[in-house]
């Protein structure tokens, strides 16, 4: 099997790295049939982001700070590992932002979009939904979209639902709410058109994050399932990112 092998920039990563081409070989990821990331879960998004449009699957291996989309790190037995994992397909949310010049930003997020307060002051917010305005003035410090996979990041840390992969849904979770007071979010078809405008963007700005790729002083927001533009995540059994989303709701801590 041709093995690409990409690592993050630290020591550690670019160590295994080396140990594994030696073991295995490596060719660029072009002319692979799997590449294999050395890293933590950052390190997944940006190599997804780099190289979702060769429709080549991804696997993982933990060698950073946090690992949920990531497999154990190990030298030995990887064709084995590979033949023997689950496949799981994600599917990015494309953001679009106008902002307060008028310049028109597009963006992918493989976890999530979020929108958050540039300043002191919170941010107001109108919500819609397929067209339909569903918040006239949401009043928070942010606002996010989140899919299933991206459930158990920054969505869980905002008290947002986690979402079993398979359930085609999406959460709208508001970052401390204001007014309303008493709305905490909704979940949604996986198809459903959301879209954000900043009221009084000039005394209130706010920016907006798809994953890492962040536009600051946004008028307005749309946010769609980009339903053609996949990728596939490699799981050992004992790992596999369905089971751990479903392990995550009965976390103690």
């Amino acid at each position: 099997m041709r093995f690409a092998f990409v690592a993050s920039d630290t020591v550690v990563a670019q160590q295994a790295r080396d140990a594994l081409v030696q073991r295995y070989g490596d060719v660029p990821p072009g002319q692979a049939e799997l590449i294999v990331a050395l890293g933590g879960d950052g390190f997944m998004l940006r190599t997804l982001h780099a190289y979702r449009d060769l429709d080549v699957p991804v696997y993982g291996m933990k060698l950073g700070q946090v690992g949920f989309l990531m497999n154990m790190h190990q030298l030995d037995h990887l064709p084995e590992r590979v033949e023997r994992a689950h496949v799981a397909s994600l599917f990015p949310l494309e953001m679009r932002v106008t902002d307060v010049a008028g310049r028109t930003h597009v963006a992918k997020a493989f976890n999530e979009v979020s929108l958050l307060r540039q300043s002191n002051q919170a941010a107001h917010l109108e919500v819609q939904l397929n067209g339909t305005v569903k918040l006239t003035s949401l009043v928070c410090d942010g606002i996010m979209v989140s899919t299933p996979a991206g459930s158990t990041a920054y969505n869980l840390s905002a008290h947002g639902p986690i979402l079993p992969l398979d359930a085609n849904v999406l959460a709208l979770t508001p970052i401390s709410p204001f007014r309303p007071r008493r709305w905490r979010g909704a979940i949604l078809p996986h198809r459903t058109e959301v879209a954000f405008r900043v009221i009084d963007p000039g005394k209130r700005p706010v920016s907006a994050t798809a994953d890492f790729h962040e536009v600051r002083d946004v008028l307005t927001v749309t946010i769609r399932q980009s339903g053609d533009q996949g990728v596939r995540l490699l799981f050992d059994p004992e790992h596999n990112l369905e089971q751990r989303i479903l392990d995550e709701q009965f976390a103690a801590e």
